[in-house]
């Protein structure tokens, strides 16, 4: 008679948890103007230009003084305000004990880093939900993005002239040349501007593009790629801003909690959270960049 031997099943495991593909850092928030204060709002204030007059005589008040000599008073400067009002992000997550007992690693800690990068991600949710939304206002009605701000139209596709009239733009804006604009893109344009000769060619810049896989300081622009821009039917809205177009207001910056819940058998409770806010400060300083998707 035939000896039947059961087959023995193994299962191995790997000593980390993988995470699978996400953006695991805030890409926009070092670019941005941050300011930390424990706060339900902020007051960004902000200055117009003022005017000069031409001086007449010696000793005399220019044009419209008051007569006396001293120097008179302009028109006027003109003081606004951009406001920003804390909201509250979180995110959590439960492990039963058992699940810990059952497993070769501690889930704990891959949760709270799952968790944690969440919440870099949302970093540039709120930082990317203030480029073309209503800016805040102090006291009078919000501020829309201003149409003389749009480079594109639908169906534009990125190329050197559009990335050149948005420069243009921030020229006729009297924007510092000094000032480090960075350009937020999706992977449908990072590959549109892979393709031109111009960004990847040694010939043109020292740093090549083709070898590397990643897109250079362009023109000017520090390109950073994002799957999170907001779409207009067929085009995405992308971004060109300096760190003063928006103000990042940080109540509470991100922090993780791991206790145990007696009202859950003692299961872990895993808890992220951020109080942060943004608003579009200066709009000279940003520009949308409309471009096809497709």
């Amino acid at each position: 008679m035939p000896i039947t031997i059961p087959a023995a099943y193994i299962s191995t495991f790997e000593s980390n948890v993988r995470h699978l593909a996400q953006q695991k850092q805030s890409r926009l928030r070092m670019a941005v103007t941050e300011v930390n204060k424990k706060s339900e709002s902020h007051k960004w204030d902000r200055l117009a230009a003022s005017t000069y007059r031409t001086k007449t005589a010696r000793a005399v008040s220019p044009a419209g003084g008051n007569g006396s000599g001293a120097v008179d008073t302009t028109d006027g400067l003109v003081w606004t305000r951009r406001n920003t009002i804390i909201g509250t992000y979180d995110t959590g997550e439960i492990v039963g004990r058992e699940e810990i007992n059952q497993m070769l690693i501690d889930p704990k800690s891959a949760v709270t880093e799952n968790l944690a990068m969440n919440m870099r991600r949302a970093v540039d949710d709120v930082i990317i939900g203030a480029f073309f939304a209503d800016a805040k206002t102090d006291g009078g009605a919000d501020a829309t993005f201003p149409a003389g701000q749009i480079v594109g139209t639908t169906g534009t596709v990125i190329s050197i002239d559009t990335l050149l009239e948005t420069k243009e733009l921030f020229a006729t804006n009297d924007v510092d040349p000094d000032e480090n604009i960075t350009l937020v893109i999706g992977p449908k344009q990072q590959r549109s501007l892979m393709q031109l000769l111009e960004v990847t060619s040694g010939d043109y810049q020292n740093s090549k593009a083709l070898a590397t896989g990643y897109l250079p300081n362009f023109l000017g622009f520090d390109i950073i790629v994002s799957n999170r821009l907001t779409t207009a039917t067929t085009d995405l809205k992308c971004a060109a801003f300096t760190k003063r177009a928006i103000g990042l207001h940080v109540a509470g910056d991100i922090e993780a909690k791991v206790a145990e819940r007696p009202d859950m058998s003692f299961d872990w409770q895993l808890y992220c959270k951020m109080d942060m806010a943004a608003v579009r400060v200066e709009d000279e300083h940003i520009v949308q960049v409309l471009c096809d998707n497709q």
